[in-house]
């Protein structure tokens, strides 16, 4: 098995993904708000995957010694380097989730529940058990649960899975419809946040993923097969999160009206 044929096993759900009825649901700001109440956890939990890797595939303890993948760590660099110490729409290093904060205020998006969450995860050993205890609907903790359940398997090409199909490699395609429904000037610090990803994650972070794939599997079927159902578990969970967030805004919709 290859990255092409994974791909092509994965577009019925991309598909559904990309062409879901969540966008067409974006027509206010109200509608924004709910969204980036609900999405800022996987922005969040993004992070998680990426520093995942980082700690897998690069050397982050002491004494220092070579890593057995060159290729791997350097993407997983430049990615940390941009995802932790970017800089905004204001010239200021940020991290890509504190500029999300920031568009959330932005919009009016309440941020008070996401800072409560994070101040109640100490450590990786106790986030599956703080995520089910956390104030949180079940589409977003089911969400968290499959990140840091695949987080704790500790094996790199599983997380990468997650990683790549499931978040980094559809990042662009989803976000240029919000972007399209949000309108382009309504909100400079969102639409900043956004055509940042955009040109990240379509130009250079995506086609590297697909490379780091490939060079953790290498010739293992079994890795190969892990990988496919990591992601396509990865993407059932976005799914699910979007419908969750479909359905809210129809609710308040509905309460408002």
């Amino acid at each position: 098995m290859k990255i092409e044929v994974i791909e092509i096993i994965l577009q019925p759900l991309r598909e559904e993904l990309r062409n879901h009825a969540l966008y067409k649901e974006l027509k206010s700001v109200s509608d924004i708000q709910v969204f980036m109440e609900n999405h800022v956890y996987a922005v969040w939990d993004f992070m998680s995957l990426l520093k995942a890797l980082q700690v897998n595939l690069t050397c982050t303890t002491l004494p220092w010694k070579p890593v057995k993948n060159t290729n791997t760590a350097r993407f997983i660099n430049e990615i940390v380097l941009e995802e932790e110490t970017d800089v905004n729409e204001l010239g200021v290093l940020k991290s890509h989730y504190e500029m999300y904060l920031d568009a959330m205020v932005e919009v009016g998006a309440d941020t008070n529940k996401v800072n409560d969450f994070l101040n109640g995860i100490h450590s990786l050993d106790t986030a599956l058990s703080a995520i089910e205890n956390a104030d949180l609907n079940d589409a977003v903790k089911s969400f968290l649960n499959f990140t840091f359940e695949t987080i704790q398997t500790q094996e790199p090409h599983k997380i990468a899975a997650a990683f790549t199909f499931g978040r980094e490699d559809l990042i662009p395609d989803m976000f240029l419809k919000i972007v399209e429904q949000a309108g382009e000037d309504a909100y400079p610090k969102l639409e900043y946040y956004l055509r940042r990803h955009i040109e990240l994650d379509g130009d250079e972070h995506g086609p590297l993923a697909l490379k780091m794939i490939q060079e953790l599997c290498g010739d293992s079927e079994a890795k190969w097969h892990e990988v496919l159902e990591c992601s396509e578990k990865a993407l059932k969970e976005r799914i699910n999160l979007w419908s969750h967030i479909e359905a809210s805004i129809r609710q308040t919709s509905e309460v408002s009206g």
